[in-house]
């Protein structure tokens, strides 16, 4: 993969997939791919020397405080972990005086949360690039993981059909959507038509997708939907915070769960799965007993059977996450 010649990106926050052109998303996801080729070749890339990052974190995940924590060592940075009992946004302090504090110690800062609007007003006010974990609007270093895999399986992403299945309106669907149409791919929303993006996200992406020679297509049928696909992804059937949607949901959403049937319905024996994780395919969780005993559920959004498949690359994925996050800490902080 070539590095593209760009402008620097010194000094800017990463907040959403809208905010970039297409050759700096680019260079984000080549210039990933180098560092994971120097990471395994055992070649130290410490462009964060000294640095200290501030990762606030609203809402608990596994991958993504691994990744940034994992990334900030292996660039030289020391990450400095805040969870939701350690930070007060909004609430004994306002976003505004935190995000100026915060700017004061730290080179940068991570936000993982609920709000759009926290992590860019912690852009606005803090003087440092924030990068963003995750919101309810967008999922943008996850876009960028999702895209290098996809990369990495067929060499390129202008053309490739990738098409997301079930929840059409959620932050990785949208990041999906304007992400995808961004790079030129042939971006597919397949979903109950109650659960479609909102109008304001597709007309985004359908602007970046003319830019780009991309395509943007959203729809409920499911064989329209995948046919020809290159990847399919999906994502868990309810979010955090919308637990006590699960009937609802799974009577909307099964017709749209990713099974071998589904897969074949491609017509692509290459066609590869992607989950952003967690996921549930079996009965070896809590939370997919529960599901399992209260609504006759073995597997959810995808079956076990496609999980644990050839098509399946989950994990590259999962393990991608670092390496981009990585990308986005250097270039926007980075002596590079």
């Amino acid at each position: 993969m070539q590095t593209v010649n760009i402008p620097k990106l010194h000094g800017k926050s990463f907040l959403a997939e809208k905010d970039f052109t297409k050759e700096e998303f680019m260079y984000l996801i080549d210039f990933a791919f180098r560092l994971k080729e120097e990471k395994k070749s055992g070649i130290q890339h410490r462009y964060l020397e000294g640095k200290n990052i501030a990762l606030l974190f609203e809402k608990p995940s596994t991958r993504t405080r691994c990744a940034f924590t994992v990334a900030c060592t292996d660039l030289g940075a020391h990450p400095e972990y805040l969870g939701k009992d350690d930070i007060q946004l909004g609430k004994k302090e306002s976003i505004e005086d935190t995000a100026k504090v915060l700017g004061r110690m730290f080179d940068g800062i991570e936000f993982r949360g609920f709000e759009h609007k926290k992590v860019e007003m912690l852009a606005e006010h803090s003087g440092v690039p924030v990068w963003n974990g995750l919101t309810d609007l967008w999922h943008p270093t996850q876009t960028l993981a999702d895209l290098l895999t996809v990369k990495e399986n067929f060499g390129r992403l202008e053309g490739i059909r990738l098409v997301y299945v079930g929840d059409g309106r959620n932050n990785v669907a949208n990041s999906l959507l304007v992400g995808g149409a961004l790079v030129g791919m042939d971006v597919r929303i397949c979903a109950p038509e109650s659960l479609f993006p909102a109008p304001e996200v597709v007309e985004l992406a359908e602007g970046f997708a003319r830019e780009s020679g991309g395509r943007v297509t959203i729809t409920s049928d499911v064989l329209k939907g995948v046919a020809g696909a290159d990847a399919i992804y999906t994502d868990v059937w309810v979010s955090m915070g919308e637990e006590d949607k699960f009937a609802e949901r799974i009577k909307l959403l099964s017709p749209y769960q990713v099974t071998m049937e589904m897969i074949k319905k491609t017509g692509n024996d290459n066609v590869i799965f992607l989950h952003c994780l967690p996921a549930f395919h079996d009965l070896e969780t809590s939370y997919g007993r529960q599901t399992f005993e209260k609504h006759g559920l073995p597997e959810m959004e995808v079956t076990d059977e496609v999980f644990r498949s050839k098509h399946s690359k989950v994990f590259d994925q999962a393990e991608n996450r670092m390496h981009t996050i990585k990308a986005v800490m250097a270039a926007t902080l980075g002596n590079i």
